[in-house]
This record gives C-alpha cells, sequence and structure tokens, in this order.
C-alpha cells in the first residue's frame, strides 16, 4: 500500500510538471496583446514544421527602412484545420497581414486577424 501510494504521489507530481511547462511555452507574456500591426510586404520563406509555421516577410517601416518579420502561427495540425497548407504562401507572395507584436518592438510577431495574400483576402 505505501509503495502504490508513493507511485502515485511520484506520478502526479510527475504530470504536474509537465504541464506547467507545457503552460508557459504557450504563453502570451512576451507579446503586446493590446496591439495589432499591420505588415504589409514580401514572402520571403513559409516554414510549415513543428512545433510551430512560421512567416517571414520583407517588409518597409514608415520611413521607408526595410524590415524583416518574422510571423508565428500555431503548429500544422491546428492550422491545417484551419485551412491552411504547406503551399498557402509562397516566396514572392505580396501579403498584408495583422499580427500582435512583441512587446520589445522588434518585428516579431503572432497572426491575428486579416490575411491578404496577393490581393486577395485568405479566406479558408
Amino acid at each position: 500500500m505505501r509503495n502504490k501510494l508513493g507511485a502515485i504521489f511520484c506520478l502526479a507530481v510527475c504530470l504536474l510538471a509537465a504541464s506547467a511547462r507545457v503552460s508557459a511555452h504557450h504563453g502570451a507574456a512576451s507579446y503586446d496583446t493590446t496591439k495589432t500591426v499591420t505588415v504589409k510586404g514580401t514572402v520571403t520563406s513559409y516554414i510549415w514544421s513543428n512545433p510551430h509555421v512560421f512567416l517571414n516577410v520583407d517588409a518597409k517601416d514608415d520611413d521607408g527602412n526595410a524590415v524583416h518579420w518574422v510571423i508565428e502561427a500555431q503548429g500544422p495540425v491546428p492550422q491545417a484545420d484551419a485551412g491552411w497548407t504547406r503551399s498557402t504562401f509562397k516566396p514572392g507572395d505580396e501579403v498584408i497581414v495583422d499580427v500582435t507584436p512583441v512587446k520589445n518592438g522588434k518585428p516579431i510577431g503572432r497572426f491575428k486577424g486579416r490575411i491578404i495574400i496577393n490581393g486577395r483576402a485568405f479566406k479558408p
């Protein structure tokens, strides 16, 4: 009986520790969820892989300077469920995407809302 209680306790601690890591990985602490930034530019690459899908876009800031944006989405499975494919974006595509930016001001964000590819609204 004592060994069973010890094993159950150990299992419970391990599950709690694992869930804390997963929760921390998917936190939004680095993003400024109160803001939305519109990125207009040219796709340089589209990475369809785990654990997240990434879109890299060359855009211009308000002063006309080149800015390389890295835009994150969920993993391939949830994105496929939302209608995305590994060929949704192609290098050279002109895009307009709304993103939630990171708090530190770097050109990094998460997809949020509108996606326009070569003048057409993306609707899965």
